[in-house]
């Protein structure tokens, strides 16, 4: 289980010392044909915070797993049950699906998100499509080689999480995000917006479709983003294209749930002194910084892979 309470602190900024290299032994040579199509996006620190652009580099991707993948989203858009908050939304105005385990919003503790019989079976139909489960794998691979350091941090953090919550499931078992979001279009041109209730260093989203998106970003590409600190959106496309996507991210208030002990904020304020609770709320101001830290450079990055 992570440390809690001033410890936690302690463990963001310890992470970014350790050598990929001793976490990831299996990472490929620099000039891997799986970095050939990527685009790193480094911050005022040179840490790289977004890798755009990724396609897995196999035979017959757009044939075998990206038609497929568009093929599903479009089946599931026809048999889902969708409402008006499916249809327009903060986002954008296109039908959407989310999957996966979360907190807040009124909830006492974590739980699935509900999306009654018919949603969860087709919900159950993309979640188990090979296509998405590939695409799925990919973004979580990508996250584990670009940031090491925080791909760790979610595997401390969520592993405690689903040990004590075995019944609650991440929505593809090869990836490690809690929640996905299948925009299933077919137009999914979404609004500026930040993810406000993610965890603010780790997202990933996949696209597909017949447009790209302003990042020169062509069908069948991954980006990894933290979106819930980058305003972020995407161009409107002509009347004659489409544009599906699916995201994978995990809600902060997960992270902050093992934090405190698997209790609500209230029940683990009960618990400290004045002093305990003074050195949280100094903890608070410093975790953007920490979590920032988690980002590795270009050079820690092929430190790790020669």
């Amino acid at each position: 289980m992570p440390p809690n309470g001033s410890d936690v602190l302690q463990l963001h900024k310890a992470l970014p010392s350790m050598p990929p290299a001793s976490r990831h032994p299996w990472l490929p040579p620099w000039d891997s044909p799986l970095f050939r199509n990527l685009r790193p996006i480094v911050n005022s620190e040179k840490r790289v915070c977004t890798v755009y652009r990724g396609i897995p580099d196999t035979p017959n991707f757009m044939r075998d797993v990206h038609d497929p993948a568009v093929e599903a989203m479009e089946i599931a858009r026809a048999q889902a049950s969708l409402s008006e908050s499916h249809l327009y939304h903060r986002r954008g105005n296109w039908a959407s699906l989310t999957t996966g385990a979360t907190h807040g919003t009124g909830r006492n503790e974590p739980g699935d998100f509900v999306n009654g019989i018919i949603n969860t079976a087709v919900i159950l139909a993309l979640v188990s499509n090979a296509a998405c489960i590939d695409l799925a794998e990919f973004g979580s691979g990508l996250f584990s080689i670009w940031a090491p350091h925080l791909f760790q941090f979610y595997i401390d953090y969520m592993g405690s999480f689903y040990l004590k919550n075995p019944k609650l499931q991440r929505p593809f078992v090869n990836s490690i995000w809690s929640v996905c979001t299948f925009n299933l279009g077919p137009r999914t041109c979404a609004f500026g917006h930040r993810d406000f209730a993610n965890l603010a260093y780790g997202a990933g989203i996949s696209f597909f479709g017949t447009a790209s998106s302003s990042l020169e970003f062509p069908p069948g590409c991954t980006i990894l983003i933290p979106s819930a600190a980058i305003f972020h959106s995407n161009t409107q496309i002509a009347e004659h294209e489409t544009r599906y996507s699916f995201t994978q991210y995990t809600a902060g208030a997960l992270f902050r749930w093992v934090e405190r002990e698997f209790r609500s904020e209230k029940d683990y304020i009960a618990t400290l002194t004045a002093e305990e609770i003074e050195e949280k709320r100094k903890l608070g101001l410093e975790r953007a910084a920490a979590g920032a830290a988690l980002f590795s450079t270009l050079d820690e990055l092929k430190a790790g892979w020669v």
